[in-house]
């Protein structure tokens, strides 16, 4: 009796599943195909895996003497917690004993919720292209009140100029938004940034490939096809901070998403490749939207090895700032880079 009741039930609802498929198949077909090459790249990729570089120390301690060096100031931003996070990751904000008995319900509610996305046919996921939880949206909207507070007048302060100029005030010079193609990145920069964006609605947050995080795991491959227009995540459409749609169709520029990361590039790569286009912009203050394992990267590389500072081994933050100088030195055998360990200063929320 139990069988039939049970039979009785899912044959409409395994009907109702494939018309849902079926009239939803455009979205459920690019799913698929992102699905594909996310566990292509999970199982082939060797985007943590590189050779070590030579020491950026030993090339420019003589040109540092010479002054044969070009300078950028980077502001490195890194986003606010995903639901990715929210899944795999303890966090600050709970103990070990609750992410561990959290975990498998969680774990449900987020392949629920999946399946839910695919079945309306919403162009949206928590695993792929993880978007900004609802700590996440917390954490930005800490870094919209921080940013929107005037600076200092003290002029002996160090943060007066560096907040000046995350702000765009009428006295800063000029500087350049870049993000990651990745939708909690973009998504930070949106809302914590929101108060400069409405008062200079020309500014543009510029996507920028080599900035897409290093990882092989599919919450680092982008959702958005190539020179497509973004769209808000369902958590951040419930957000009072900013109207994210709109900025994403007005101040976003895709001009450079070329889409996901190939199987064949690694992190340096995408490293070295963003370090020659800030270079070649004309901005020498750059605010870079991005994220933990790619900035802990930087450091490690463009620091010099004996230099012992936190950046090598702790993750920057949640909505955390830091302000560095990058360096340029042109040699015969190409550019190289290296980062001023003095220059390194943390704006907002620091080190993990």
């Amino acid at each position: 009796m139990i069988s039939d009741y049970v039979s009785q039930w899912a044959r409409p609802i395994i009907i109702l599943i494939c018309a849902m498929l079926l009239f939803n198949l455009p979205t459920l077909l690019y799913k698929s195909r992102l699905a594909f090459g996310g566990v292509l790249y999970l199982l082939f990729c060797n985007d943590k895996k590189w050779k070590k570089p030579e020491d950026p120390d030993e090339i420019f301690g003589p040109l540092l003497k010479e002054g044969k060096i070009q300078k950028k100031t980077l502001y490195l931003v890194r986003h606010g917690e995903s639901t990715w996070n929210d899944t795999f990751n303890k966090g600050s904000h709970r103990s070990a004993l609750v992410f561990a008995l959290g975990f498998f319900p969680g774990l449900i509610k987020a392949v629920l919720y999946e399946l839910y996305l695919v079945l309306s046919g919403k162009m949206d996921s928590w695993f792929y292209d993880a978007p900004l939880s609802y700590l996440g949206l917390g954490q930005v909207e800490e870094l919209e009140n921080f940013l929107k507070k005037e600076p200092s007048t003290n002029s002996n302060d160090p943060q007066r100029e560096i907040i000046s100029i995350l702000r765009a005030d009428p006295s800063a010079p000029p500087s350049k938004i870049v993000c990651s193609s990745l939708r909690r990145a973009i998504s930070t920069i949106a809302g914590g940034f929101r108060d400069r964006l409405s008062r200079h609605p020309q500014d543009k947050i510029l996507i920028v490939p080599s900035l897409q995080e290093i990882s092989r795991n599919p919450d680092t491959l982008s959702i958005t096809p190539a020179y497509t227009p973004v769209s808000a995540s369902w958590i951040d459409k419930t957000s009072k901070i900013c109207d994210f749609q709109q900025v994403f169709s007005t101040q976003l520029d895709v001009s450079l998403h070329i889409g996901n990361k190939p199987i064949n590039t690694n992190g340096l790569k995408r490293m070295l490749e963003f370090c020659d286009y800030a270079f070649n912009v004309e901005e020498d203050h750059i605010i870079v939207g991005g994220h933990s394992i790619w900035f802990r990267s930087f450091f490690k590389t463009f620091l010099p090895y004996k230099i012992d500072h936190k950046s090598k081994q702790r993750k920057l933050k949640n909505c955390g700032v830091v302000a560095i100088t990058l360096m340029k030195a042109s040699m015969e055998d190409g550019e190289k880079y290296m980062i001023d360990p003095q220059s390194i200063n943390i704006v907002f929320g620091g080190f993990t």
